[in-house]
């Protein structure tokens, strides 16, 4: 999607103007300035955002449901099956917000910095501040993995499960004396 909808505006903003070259910056009024502005917004931040609550809820709305069949099934496991589904109950909304505060947060400062760059048209994109909001923002979609990878167990058992060097213990056990010789034997 990114490259469908930028290419586009890139070509149409860019240009060469005594040997510089500008990109994203060359707009035929400030009408298209705005709307190119508010659709950057919207599709690339807003609305991810509002997909981000809606697929949580709907997996919350499927947990509840789940926690409903299950306690009907039997009075004597309900309070472990509710005790259980409030758990990932809890742990789905903890997730939902960190991973949407995050995004929120990380990206929050490109948002910004594409405003800022639309009002003061001396700005670049080769300013510090914007190389900080860019980092910003790979920040969070290179720590989003591991986000989920600390926050679903299924997930940290199969990482765990990956990881090579994993060791099990062993400990020595005594084996009973056979013909007056001790001996000693390995179990895992």
């Amino acid at each position: 999607m990114g490259t469908v909808s930028n290419i586009p505006f890139a070509l149409e903003t860019s240009g060469v103007i005594d040997g510089v070259c500008y990109t994203w910056v060359l707009y035929k009024s400030n009408v298209d300035r705005i709307i190119s502005l508010v659709y950057y917004i919207m599709a690339f931040y807003i609305i991810i955002l509002v997909i981000f609550i809606f697929c949580y809820g709907r997996i919350l709305v499927a947990i509840r449901s789940q926690a409903r069949v299950m306690a009907s099934h039997g009075a004597a496991r309900s309070s472990t099956c509710q005790t259980q589904s409030h758990k990932i109950q809890t742990n789905v909304i903890k997730t939902m917000s960190l991973v949407s505060a995050f995004y929120a947060i990380a990206w929050m400062p490109v948002q910004i910095y594409y405003v800022v760059i639309m009002i003061d048209l001396n700005l670049t994109y080769f300013s510090s501040y914007w190389y900080a909001s860019v980092f910003a923002a790979f920040l969070y979609t290179s720590a989003n993995p591991f986000i989920y990878a600390t926050k679903f167990d299924p997930v940290r058992r199969i990482l765990t499960d990956m990881i090579p060097c994993k060791t099990t213990s062993i400990q020595p056990t005594e084996i009973p004396m056979t013909s007056g010789v001790r001996t000693s034997a390995r179990t895992n």
